[in-house]
């Protein structure tokens, strides 16, 4: 890797990281669009695991007690039963009309949201584990699983401090149940975890900020800033399934 790839890589960690600090999502999409600027996807999407869970379990301690535990279990159940659907959909369906049907449903969802739509009281088992699985199926099929969840808790009576905790560990929790499954095919390297390494900085740095950011943010202006991202996102997503389309 030149100096020049090292430099600009650790510049897309170092803002992607702000961004998950603060929100506590957006890492993943974000540095993965920006670094197939530079290096093939094949080669960091090992290393991106590696440094998603290096991000959650750094700021693990400081948001442990907030945690909505009774509505995680049932969404991680729902995903783990998803994921093989979005993955036989990988396999036999082309993934750019799904980005696209992704992104419009998660712009409605965010219009409706900043709207002012809100769920009165928690959704029970069956509905947590339904988002779960919509997030697996999404992420086994184009590996973007966080819409669900993120409009799940933000759109529920959690709260910001505890919705910004609860998918800090389900992305964790996923990124983990990944990662397994990477090893299995023997995708990750010697490489995976050097690269990991080298960007590790620039995300600790970037992680620390976001995070103080977001105790000093106001609740309304943060449940805004989240919907921007949020549909930021979704219109990235669009141009990739669009961009996609074309060149076909």
């Amino acid at each position: 890797m030149s100096l020049v790839t090292l430099g600009l890589g650790s510049l897309f960690v170092f803002l992607a990281a702000i961004v998950r600090g603060y929100s506590g999502f957006g890492f993943s999409l974000l540095v993965i669009t920006s670094l197939s600027l530079l290096m093939a996807p094949s080669t960091f999407i090992p290393s991106i695991f590696m440094l998603e869970i290096a991000a959650s379990i750094h700021m693990l301690p400081g948001i442990w007690r907030d945690i909505h535990w009774r509505s995680l279990a049932p969404l991680i159940i729902g995903c783990a039963i998803g994921t093989p659907l979005g993955v036989w959909l990988l396999a036999n369906v082309p993934v750019p009309p799904m980005q696209i049907a992704l992104a419009v449903f998660v712009l409605t969802a965010t219009w409706l949201l900043w709207r002012g739509f809100a769920l009165k009281t928690m959704p029970g088992t069956a509905a947590s584990g339904t988002v779960g699985a919509a997030s697996g199926l999404f992420n086994g099929a184009f590996g973007i699983g966080g819409p669900p969840v993120i409009l799940f808790y933000f759109a529920s009576p959690a709260g910001n401090v505890a919705g910004r905790a609860s998918l800090i560990a389900y992305f964790m929790l996923t990124d983990l149940i990944g990662l397994a499954f990477l090893s299995r095919e023997e995708l990750i390297t010697r490489n995976s975890l050097y690269l990991a390494l080298l960007f590790l900085p620039a995300l600790v740095l970037g992680i620390w900020i976001g995070s103080k950011s977001f105790r000093r943010a106001d609740p309304l202006v943060f449940r805004k800033l989240v919907l921007v991202l949020l549909a930021g996102l979704a219109i990235l997503t669009a141009a990739q399934g669009i961009f996609a389309l074309w060149q076909n």
